[in-house]
Order: structure tokens, then C-alpha cells, then sequence
């Protein structure tokens, strides 16, 4: 098998390590997004050039990938997640490459994906499939959401930011931050691979994330790979 591949690399022109250094970052991050990053850009162009690779190998893993290259985006995700624009898997067992989302992180995806499809309701996603939308309007909607606001401690705030843009959810726009309470987030449509429908729909009908309502109750929020 390992010849096999590396016979397939050299047909592509990929060394054996520019593939495996491929992998441990989408394996690491579980997503690739081309405007992240120079790094980033590279590997997600690598990825382009030996896609099928990627996948035959992630296959054997039960690793389930999701494209969107009008995007320029990949994420990966664990076997049985339910992942929006994927058909359903068969596999129903934990892994140990699920992402367990802490409260705070599940309850603030969900605003944003909401956030995301009234921004597309309303014709104001630019033409990369982003929104802008500003850390006071976020605020709000967490709180008429949710019942309650963002975490007030700003050092809070921002580690809760910072795991967002980790996912490749939102970034910040031009050369700002998100350090500025007043400032602007963009978030990015990579939203929608991660939130179904029925998480969605869930939120509009009031289920809340707190003590009665877990986590683990609220299984349609996709799990992405580390």
C-alpha cells in the first residue's frame, strides 16, 4: 500500500513528505482554508493537486471530507457525524477524533450560523459567501438567543473568539482584530458545514444550552475533527 501511494505522489509530482505534511495539518486542524494563511494557501493547493489521494487515504480511516471550492475550503469530520451536504453515514460509534465543543463555544456557533442565514435571507453576503457583522450586533443576538450575553470578562471573550477563528468560522476583517469590543468579525460560510438545519431550527424554537439542555442533547451540531 505504501508503495502504491508513493508511486501515485511521484505520478503527481508530491513528495511522500509534502502528502504527510499535508495530512497532520488537516488532521490537526480538521480544516483548510485558502485565504487563512500563505501556509495555509500552499496546503490547500496541494490538497488540489492530489485530492483523490486524500480522500482514498481519509476513507480508510472512516474520515469523512467535505469540499467547498467556492470557498476554497476543506473540513474533515469523524466517522457518524451528520454532516450538512454530505449523505448519511453508517457509522455509529464514537471516535476519538470528535471534538467535544465546550457550552459556551456550541451556544455561540449556533448565534453565528443564525446570524449567517439572516444575513442570507437578507442579501448581505458578499460575493465569498461572507458576512460582515460587528461584536455589538453579536452581542445582541446572544443575548435575545440565547437569554444571556457574551462572557463580560474579555479575556473570555476573546479566547471564545479566538476558538471560532480556529475553526475557521469567522476572521477578522482586512489587517484588524477582534480585540476591539467595538470592532467587526467576518464570518465565514463554512458555518453552514458545521450547523445543520435542525440545530438551527432548534435555536428559533427556543432549546437553549444550560444545565437541563447539554451538550449532549443537542447532537446536530456537526463534530469536526482536531
Amino acid at each position: 500500500m505504501r508503495d502504491a501511494l508513493e508511486d501515485q505522489l511521484q505520478q503527481h509530482g508530491i513528495s511522500a513528505d509534502d502528502f504527510s505534511d499535508l495530512m497532520i495539518r488537516l488532521l490537526d486542524r480538521g480544516v483548510l482554508c485558502r485565504d487563512e494563511s500563505k501556509r495555509e494557501a500552499e496546503l490547500y493547493d496541494r490538497f488540489l493537486q492530489v485530492q483523490p489521494l486524500v480522500e482514498d487515504y481519509l476513507w480508510v480511516l472512516r474520515i469523512r471530507l467535505l469540499h467547498e471550492s467556492r470557498f476554497n475550503m476543506v473540513r474533515i469530520f469523524p466517522p457518524g457525524a451528520e454532516v450538512p451536504g454530505l449523505s448519511d453515514s453508517d457509522d455509529s460509534f464514537n471516535s476519538g477524533l470528535r471534538e467535544r465543543l465546550n457550552q459556551q463555544e456550541v451556544s455561540l456557533v449556533l448565534v453565528l450560523r443564525a446570524e449567517y442565514d439572516k444575513a442570507l435571507r437578507d442579501g448581505q453576503v458578499d460575493e465569498l459567501g461572507q458576512v460582515m457583522l460587528s461584536l455589538e450586533a453579536l452581542s445582541l443576538s446572544h443575548r435575545h438567543l440565547l437569554g444571556r450575553p457574551l462572557p463580560e470578562n474579555a479575556g473570555e471573550r476573546q479566547i471564545l473568539l479566538r476558538r471560532m477563528r480556529q475553526l475557521r468560522l469567522i476572521r477578522s476583517p482586512g489587517d484588524g482584530t477582534l480585540e476591539d469590543g467595538e470592532g467587526w468579525l467576518i464570518i465565514r460560510p463554512g458555518i453552514i458545514s458545521l450547523v445543520t438545519d435542525t440545530a438551527l431550527s432548534q435555536l428559533a424554537g427556543g432549546v437553549v444550552l444550560d444545565d437541563e439542555n447539554p451538550i449532549d442533547e443537542h447532537p446536530d451540531l456537526a463534530e469536526g475533527a482536531n
